[in-house]
């Protein structure tokens, strides 16, 4: 028979999928087909003839062909002449175990991370020994560490890395062969806790109405040169890191937080992007040098934000000189940000998470993040000089990495179509060739509504994960035909690779030879998978962190009361989320009112003897139920009126 290859995706409860590269369906895997393969593996399949599971093909394993996992974080259980191993993540069915003679000096109860020596075969378990120990779980931040060793995270430098970059710190900066900005001002924008400082603007009004636009990004590329230890390192990272109670930094801190850092006040090396925008928000012309600059002051979102409102006499009163800047910002990102919606960019209206710990790793607080206006005038000047150098860097036909986001399925739009019909809202517009407009007129109507965060959550999930890619394909949640990552080259390898690629068309005026154009398109087909892998990764391990929080923060809040809106709907349930950005599921077997049938049609639930439905965005009340930590889930019960 014909065989598939692909990659297994388990589920806890025993079964998996197996994803066929440049399929949109995947093949059901049963357990009792699954040949023990564990989530990740590269395996080979058959096609069940004449067998579903719910619209999905069945499929059976024939052969593992590569294993993923080989190291596993968990809780380590002793008896007296053997020991296993309770993996932390759940999609690792059943146990390891651990002989007596490989299990060192763990002891009962403590987190440990074992290398797999064996793997499970037909009844027998998989078989460990444990190679690192890294505390009890109760310990302050032994939850998190565990996390970070799962997703086989390095938060430590090689010594190596370490040493080269501490040597770097002691070149001079030197104004030679770079344009001089140390006279202008510029500010740094960023939140209060912010160490790692990318990006400075400015921005002038000139007397024709347009503006001019200053972009500074700070010139890794310059210290961290191809082939060296830090840069072998930070291709392996392909990004930082961040977990609520610490940073995973792609750089070392001499670099990212010191001699790399736009801090105020101290002469840096940067790239600047300086355009000229006119009163339509279109950049009409642009210039890109290397430069040296001197930040003037080192500001926060809340200050510029109370500046530009007026709001706070103090901080007025102490920036009282540099008003006309911020003002000019705030006047040029309206004019942008009114551009930007014309062609269909997608605001979506969806709080990040706010968690705070205490000095144990405890969560006291969940909150929505604090935003204003002066996050969105950084947001349009970074947008406006990504678009600018991806599209100057295309119509060069250099060797780039692109920031790719593509147009979603037709199915997704379908299904989309179905949840959004519950609301009176509808994509309008060809299925198959769909604009980003079609999802802005939807979130028009929607603002300010109650189910608005309820919309705009459907809307994400409809749409692709963006990633990085060699080729330009466009953005389609910004409407852009050209984008990259410039800004952040002190936290994405993709950022540094394009600062890199800057660096050698200005060095050569840009005229690159045939080698150096067929080594960097190598390289940057290479780093764009590479970086976004590692971006996969990362993004996972700052989710799994935040839902962990979460799921503690409710632990001491069983039995309390709070008001929610319907998130979601399934066949086992429907998820609540709370005003605090928590989300939890009412089980079925929770609502004992009635016996609820779910529609799939509607995605909504009704009561078969007293009628009641219960749809996406309803408001509801509910009480928390139970919360687990280590599960990450959170259960709510219905509060009846």
């Amino acid at each position: 028979m014909e065989t598939l290859q692909g990659t297994y995706m388990a589920n806890q409860k025993g079964f998996g999928f197996v994803k066929i590269e440049g399929q949109s369906s995947d093949i059901f895997i049963a357990k009792e087909n699954s040949k023990n393969a564990m989530d990740g593996d590269t395996v080979s399949i058959i096609l069940l003839e004449n067998k579903v599971k719910e619209s999905h093909i069945e499929g059976r394993i024939i052969k593992i062909i590569k294993r993923k996992t080989s190291q596993v974080v968990g809780t380590f259980k002793k008896s007296r002449n053997f020991g296993f191993i309770i993996p932390d993540d759940k999609k690792i069915l059943g146990d390891i175990f651990i002989s007596k003679s490989k299990w060192g000096k763990a002891k009962n109860n403590q987190k440990v991370v074992a290398q797999i020596t064996k793997y499970p075969e037909k009844d027998k378990k998989a078989e460990g020994k444990i190679i690192e120990i890294l505390g009890y779980k109760d310990e302050a931040g032994i939850d998190m560490l565990s996390i970070i060793k799962n997703y086989g995270l390095e938060y430590e430098f090689p010594q190596e890395v370490l040493n080269e970059a501490k040597e770097l710190l002691k070149e001079k900066i030197s104004p030679k062969g770079r344009l001089d900005l140390r006279k202008t001002e510029m500010f740094t924008i960023d939140g209060e806790d912010a160490k790692d400082l990318d990006d400075a603007v400015n921005v002038i009004k000139n007397d024709d109405g347009t503006y001019t636009l200053g972009v500074h990004i700070a010139d890794v590329s310059h210290y961290v040169k191809e082939k060296s230890a830090v840069d072998k390192e930070a291709i392996l990272r392909g990004t930082s890191v961040y977990m609520l109670d610490r940073v995973i930094p792609m750089l070392p801190i001499e670099l990212s937080n010191g001699i790399c850092s736009l801090n105020q006040g101290e002469d840096r090396y940067s790239i600047s992007c300086i355009m000229t925008i006119d009163k339509e928000g279109k950049v009409i012309d642009s210039d890109i040098r290397k430069s040296i600059i001197k930040v003037t002051k080192r500001m926060t979102y809340h200050k510029v934000y109370d500046i530009i409102e007026r709001k706070n006499s103090k901080t007025l009163k102490e920036y009282e000189k540099y008003i006309s800047h911020f003002d000019n910002m705030k006047d040029l990102a309206l004019i942008l940000k009114k551009r930007r919606q014309k062609e269909g960019y997608l605001s979506l209206d969806i709080p990040e998470s706010k968690i705070t710990l205490d000095k144990f790793g405890y969560p006291i607080d969940v909150k929505p993040y604090d935003t204003n206006f002066a996050n969105e005038i950084i947001e349009q000047f970074m947008l406006t000089a990504n678009e600018t150098i991806a599209e100057r860097f295309y119509w060069l036909k250099a060797p780039f990495i692109y920031r790719v986001h593509e147009k979603p399925e037709e199915e997704k739009i379908a299904e989309l179509n179905k949840y959004l019909y519950n609301f009176g809202y509808r994509i309008k517009g060809r299925k198959d060739d769909i604009k980003p407009k079609a999802f802005q007129q939807v979130l028009d109507e929607v603002k300010g509504k109650d189910e608005e965060r309820v919309v705009s959550n459907l809307l994400l999930r409809t749409l692709k994960v963006a990633r990085y890619e060699a080729e330009n394909k466009g953005h389609f949640g910004i409407a852009s035909k050209y984008y990259c990552h410039f800004t952040s080259p002190i936290r994405r390898y993709p950022d540094l690779f394009i600062h890199r690629i800057i660096s050698k068309y200005l060095e050569f005026n840009y005229n690159l030879n045939e080698n150096l154009q067929e080594k960097y398109n190598k390289q940057a087909i290479k780093y764009a998978q590479t970086s976004s892998e590692c971006e996969q990764i990362a993004t996972k391990a700052e989710r799994e962190s935040e839902d962990m929080k979460k799921a503690e923060f409710m632990e001491s809040k069983v039995g309390q009361t709070y008001e929610g809106i319907i998130s979601s709907v399934t066949n086992f349930g429907i998820f609540v989320q709370l005003d605090n950005t928590v989300e939890g599921l009412v089980r079925f077997e929770n609502m004992d009112d009635d016996y609820y049938i779910y529609n799939d049609a509607s995605k909504s639930i009704t009561g078969k003897q007293y009628k009641k439905t219960y749809k996406l965005g309803d408001k509801v009340k509910i009480e928390v139920v139970s919360a687990n930590k280590d599960l990450r889930q959170i259960d709510f019960k219905l509060m009846n009126k």
